[in-house]
């Protein structure tokens, strides 16, 4: 490795005068860097030479000695300063405090551009550059042999803590911690501590491109740290943070970095990609649970066994919540998908530990969730509003809710399905503020059939007023459907729907009565009598399909 005093003795650097004692010229160059920044000490690592006019210095030059001891706190190689230009000489009294202070200084002549002078230091270290790259090399094989192994996100990372010797921590799209390395259980502050801080800054974390800033340690003292995103999304990508960048030991390289970021790479879209695979096995099932129930004379299927591995239980409250993901404006396709999928990740991270035996699957063909709740929970709205409220500060992704009713029994769940999309429909339909962008389910009766008319709203409608007179399979209740329907043709007369029927007028009398208790509802209001008459109708219809 090249000291600063070798590269001076150098015949094409004879123009270049060290000012201080040629002792602390010793000091070994690993980079050199131009800068006019007074605060370079904070974006620098150790054994750096700085070039510099001293722009910020010309008129007060003992400004100078507050740079002289941040470089030397950061173990600069030294500072080289043009005069000519900005400074016609540069300051005894900086030399002297230069020599106090140990850090050479070079005087450069007004007669040599930076740039040029920047080359050729650069080309004489560059010999570094294939020890560099070998070394990166040694280090893909490792990483590659880490991907191949299946390790985890944590092992992943503490072993590349330990290669670069700083601490790392692993950021998902929605800036939660997936991991970190060992180095936090040295330090007095935990991963969060540090992540807090930058949440709280006004700063852009949406930039595709790897960027460094500033925050503080526990010590109130300023801590630079580096992001780097790795994209396994097209839009959103996940963050790998470096603290203390500048002391990567040599020979650890950029190219080194790289290497990691793409490691991580492939193992994030190979599990995004599993994770894929098991919620289409999830949407499936919810979307053969939701058609079976809709059938037109479903049998009971034991739904507990069935979906015990997506999370169904036996109780006595089920309703979903049907969740979308409202957009301000047209957007890309793959931009809808890559939001959904940060968004449903968001939501089973986040509810899982607030709502006791909850379910969130995917909708079929729709970037939608259905959340499905099994127990009584009187605050739900409030833990909707929480969630979504902390999802839009933090990524920026506005949620929408539709709510299906409370039934008791896992046959109906396909009921509350429908209700809760519903719900949601007829919130687009409104001027939506987005304040409470939540609606429940309100029953419409027969309007909504002519807005909307396909077969699933035509069987929700008839099985929802007529109950099991709507598609009847036993004799019983197939009787109870023709009485009602000669009873309403016949304007309510018994006599004459005992007549039509053939049957005294009291056989008639009872199965009105039985109609009644059925279906919960009084047959003689003029608005239940002109659903009832619809939804014989179309039942009607149904049954001789």
């Amino acid at each position: 490795m090249k000291t600063l005093i070798d590269l001076l003795t150098i015949p094409r650097f004879t123009n270049l005068t060290l000012l201080t004692n040629s002792a602390d010229a010793a000091v070994d160059i690993e980079s050199v860097e131009i800068t006019e920044t007074p605060d370079i000490a904070h974006y620098i690592p150790e054994k750096t030479f700085i070039l510099t006019t001293a722009m910020s210095y010309k008129d007060n030059q003992q400004e100078l000695l507050t740079l002289i001891d941040s470089l030397k706190e950061k173990q600069a190689a030294g500072l080289g300063i043009k005069v000519g230009r900005f400074i016609e000489a540069i300051d005894p009294d900086v030399v002297t405090y230069a020599n106090k202070k140990k850090l050479p200084i070079v005087q450069i002549p007004s007669t040599i551009p930076l740039g040029s002078l920047l080359h050729q230091l650069l080309n004489l270290l560059r010999y570094t550059k294939t020890e560099q790259l070998s070394y990166a090399l040694d280090i893909q094989k490792e990483f590659s042999d880490m991907l191949v192994n299946d390790v985890s996100y944590e092992r992943f990372i503490d072993s590349f803590g330990e290669l670069v010797n700083a601490p790392v921590i692993l950021l998902d799209p929605c800036k939660k911690i997936l991991a970190y390395s060992k180095h936090f259980s040295k330090i007095t502050a935990s991963a969060n501590y540090y992540i807090n801080q930058l949440l709280q800054r006004s700063f852009s974390w949406f930039q595709k491109k790897e960027h460094s800033l500033l925050i503080k340690d526990t010590n109130n003292k300023k801590l630079q740290v580096a992001y780097y995103p790795v994209e396994s999304n097209s839009y959103f990508p996940h963050y790998l943070m470096i603290l203390n960048p500048e002391q990567i030991p040599y020979p650890v390289s950029d190219f080194a970095i790289d290497q990691a970021k793409l490691v991580l790479s492939f193992m994030l879209y190979k599990n995004q990609k599993i994770q894929e695979s098991l919620d289409h096995l999830k949407t499936d099932f919810l979307t053969r649970m939701i058609e079976y129930q809709q059938s037109s004379s479903p049998k009971e299927r034991d739904w507990l066994d069935l979906g015990i591995n997506y999370g169904l239980v036996k109780a006595r409250h089920y309703r979903i919540i049907y969740i979308a993901i409202h957009n301000y404006e047209s957007k890309k396709i793959r931009y809808q998908e890559e939001e959904s999928q940060i968004a449903f990740q968001w939501l089973q991270e986040s509810l899982t530990p607030q709502i006791k035996d909850m379910s969130l699957f995917k909708i079929k063909n729709t970037n939608h969730f259905a959340l499905l709740i099994q127990h009584k929970l009187d605050n739900v709205e409030d833990i909707l509003l929480k969630n979504m409220n902390e999802l839009k500060a933090t990524i920026g992704i506005q949620l929408v809710f539709g709510i299906g009713n409370v039934y008791d029994n896992i046959q109906q769940v396909a009921k509350s399905f429908i209700e809760a999309e519903h719900a949601y429909n007829g919130l687009l339909t409104t001027s939506l503020t987005l304040e409470k962008p939540i609606a429940y389910y309100q029953p419409r009766g027969m309007r909504n059939l002519f807005e909307k008319m396909n077969m699933t709203d035509i069987h929700y409608f008839c099985e929802s007023t007529l109950k099991e007179l709507a598609y009847p399979s036993e004799d019983a209740f197939i009787e109870l459907r023709k009485t009602l329907k000669y009873y309403l043709d016949c304007q309510c007369e018994i006599t004459q729907t005992a007549k039509a029927l053939f049957v005294h007028r009291n056989t008639i009398k009872y199965r009105i009565e039985r109609c009644s208790q059925l279906l919960g509802k009084d047959i003689h209001d003029s608005v239940t009598s002109l659903d009832i008459r619809l939804a014989l109708e179309l039942s009607e219809e149904t049954l001789e399909q």
